[in-house]
Order: structure tokens, then sequence, then C-alpha cells
């Protein structure tokens, strides 16, 4: 039946570590939720002791595009064991338990992730937002009359029919002429976002890296992020520091080399790993 609330019941899940990780951009806290966008739907998500309250604005019957942004059906116990059983990686987990990764909308992720380069979380909050207020529809309903997650993500063809310049106006600099490229190869089909999801990790790497601006980093982040890829492994300076200071305290490695010591170290869950990491090092050690 159709609801606008449902209880999702998931055990060791953090919902405010998970929603403020750096994998996303668009949730609100707001007293004791969070408020976002996802798709259509204006969602306000609250954890509770037997899991998380979803409400939304208008009524819903299916709601496995929650469970499945969310990842609350996955085996994170499964998953955590797989990681490294070394003194940094336990301090980690311990550090940070219930951290989820989310599994998000591949455009939103891709066009968010192109507009991150080279800038603090707080920034790329503020650009995202001030896209979605220029380029996107209102979602959340009429009671909430302020803040940045009550508009939807713009699509690419919207962002494809946009000016280099309105899109600079959201204070995206450098970064506008690629996020207007990668809108456009996708808008006309010559780029397939679906696509992706069908082929290996390297390919799949490979093929988001022919879009301008997107390094592996970048394209890391996407795959990990909104494709599943575990494997992915995003390196970004707070994951230098974390590898550096971690596993490397004595001795300056290289950036090649810690590249290669993560890609062998750290298991088939190595994204999930590093998003462990990348937490800790931003919340615990910083």
């Amino acid at each position: 039946m159709a609801a606008t609330e449902i209880l999702l019941r998931v055990r060791n899940y953090d919902l405010a570590a998970t929603l403020d990780s750096g994998q996303t951009f668009r949730w609100q806290p707001q007293q004791e939720s969070w408020t976002g966008i996802l798709g259509e739907h204006w969602v306000q998500l609250t954890q509770t002791p037997d899991g998380i309250r979803a409400a939304t604005a208008a009524p819903v019957e299916n709601w496995d595009w929650l469970r499945q942004f969310l990842q609350t059906d996955i085996d994170l116990a499964a998953i955590l064991k797989t990681f490294p059983d070394d003194g940094p990686m336990r301090a980690a987990v311990a550090a940070c338990p219930g951290l989820r990764l989310l599994r998000q909308d591949p455009w939103e992720c891709l066009a968010s992730f192109i507009l991150s380069s080279t800038k603090q979380i707080v920034q790329i909050r503020q650009i995202v937002a001030l896209l979605c207020e220029r380029f996107g529809e209102r979602r959340a309903p009429q009671a909430a009359l302020a803040g940045d997650g009550i508009y939807s993500f713009p699509s690419a063809a919207r962002l494809a029919r946009a000016t280099e310049a309105e899109l600079r106006a959201c204070k995206m600099g450098f970064r506008a002429p690629n996020l207007l490229a990668a809108a456009r190869e996708i808008a006309d089909g010559r780029f397939d976002l679906e696509r992706l999801r069908k082929l290996p990790h390297a390919e799949a790497r490979a093929a988001l890296m022919q879009l301008r601006g997107v390094g592996g980093k970048i394209a890391d982040c996407v795959l990990l992020f909104a494709y599943g890829f575990d494997s992915a492994f995003p390196v970004d300076v707070w994951i230098e520091r974390a590898l550096q200071q971690l596993y490397f305290p004595r001795r300056r490695a290289s950036e090649q080399r810690l590249r290669r010591f993560a890609a062998t170290h750290f298991g088939p869950h190595a994204g999930y790993a590093q998003q462990y990491l990348f937490h800790y090092i931003r919340t615990k050690l910083h």
C-alpha cells in the first residue's frame, strides 16, 4: 500500500557518517534528521534504534529505490571480514562503525565529482546547491521554504542546454566546460552511462576517463559510489595522507608506490576499505 513513511529495519548503520563522508553532497542535517532529494522524491531520513525511518512528501508504493540508495540489504559484516587484518584498518573500522557505501544515480554522481576537482567538501556542496537551485526543479513540500536540499539534480539534457557562462555563475570555474561537455555527450547519446554497468572494471574506468575533466580519481569515485565496483579505490589527498601516515610512517612512499600498495593490499572490497580510511583520517586523525 502507498504510504508516506516507512521504517527500514537495519542494524549497524550510521546514517550521519554515511551521508556526511564525502560520497554525496546534497543531504542536509535538520535537527535529528537528514533531508534530500532522490530522483523525484523529497526524503527525510531519521536514525532510530530499529533502523532508518524515511518520510516522503507524497505517498510511495515501492521503496526499493531508497533501499538501493542506502544499501540497507547488504551484509556489512561479511564485507568487513574481507578487509586486511592490520592495525590501521582495525582502527578505522572501530572509529567508524556502521559506515556504508551508498549507491547513487550515475549522472548525479558523475556531475558532482566533475565539480569536486581541487575543491573541499564544503565548497563542492555550495556549487552543487547553486546548480540545483538554478537548473533543477523544486521537489520539497511547501513547508520546506528554504534550504539547499529542495531541488532535483538537473538532468544531463537540461545542463546540455545551458551556456558555459551560466554554469560558471554557479561558482564552478574551470569545471564548467568539463561539466557542459559531459552533459552534452550524455544528452545526445554519444556516451551511455548505463552501458558501464555491463563492462569489466578496467574497461568502465577507461571509458569514463574519455570524458573531459574525468581523471582516474573521479572515475574511481563514480564506479564505486554509483555502480558498485567495490574494487575501485579512489586516491585523493586524504587517502594519500592516510596511506602514508598509517602504512608508511617511517619512510616517504611515492605516489606510484602508494597506488600499487592500495591495488593489492585491501582485498575485493578495497573501495569500501578506502571509505573507512577516508572518513577516519578526515574526522578522527586530522
